[in-house]
């Protein structure tokens, strides 16, 4: 597969469960607060190269992949990159449409326990700030009637687009450097 395939087949698996999530939400009544982003702010978001090609595609095609890349190169902070506490609107992050898969999924995805049973994976400000709908979310998710992308589905997507760039997990800045890095060294040799 050429890497503008890999590109729009992660960009595909992403619209895929983005119309999971809102329809999760739509029958959950779960929702972020209006500007949290509070999840952001974890130090430890760890990220696979493959989920930030389409970010680093992107800046490639705006001219902005070296900048960026230097950016990323310079900066020794564990918090993501793109994170912009100062914007204005529904989240924090400067780059929502290129976010990785940790970012989709965390808050609106399920895990699979040891008995193989499905278990909701949420913040704590969801959990007690709508804990109605949150233990009724959790309900209908354990009796197998609510659906809800699961977490290991999504990671198995990837690695069916490219094992090599989906199998290692990266602090979240280190995987888009990397990211930008594949593009940079794709595109040097088709000049």
């Amino acid at each position: 597969m050429e890497l503008e395939e890999k590109v729009r087949a992660v960009e595909e698996v992403f619209e895929k469960l983005d119309r999971e999530i809102a329809s999760f939400q739509s029958w959950s009544g779960l929702h972020c607060a209006w500007g949290c982003g509070k999840c952001c702010y974890k130090a430890d978001i760890e990220a696979t190269i493959l989920e930030f090609l389409p970010f680093a595609h992107y800046l490639y095609q705006q001219d902005l992949a070296y900048a960026w890349f230097e950016k990323l190169q310079g900066n020794d902070s564990s918090l993501c990159l793109i994170l912009n506490p100062t914007q204005g609107g529904a989240g924090l992050c400067s780059e929502y449409k290129h976010r990785g898969l940790i970012c989709r999924l965390f808050g609106y995805s399920a895990r699979t326990n040891k008995y193989g049973n499905r278990e909701l994976v949420t913040c704590q400000i969801i959990k007690t700030e709508q804990a109605g709908n949150y233990q009724q979310a959790s309900q209908k998710i354990e009796e197998s009637e609510g659906e809800l992308p699961v977490m290991s589905h999504y990671y198995m997507q990837l690695h069916a687009i490219d094992f090599e760039l989906a199998r290692d997990f990266f602090p979240i800045n280190e995987a888009m450097k990397r990211a930008i890095e594949v593009i940079l060294h794709y595109y040097a040799y088709r000049s």
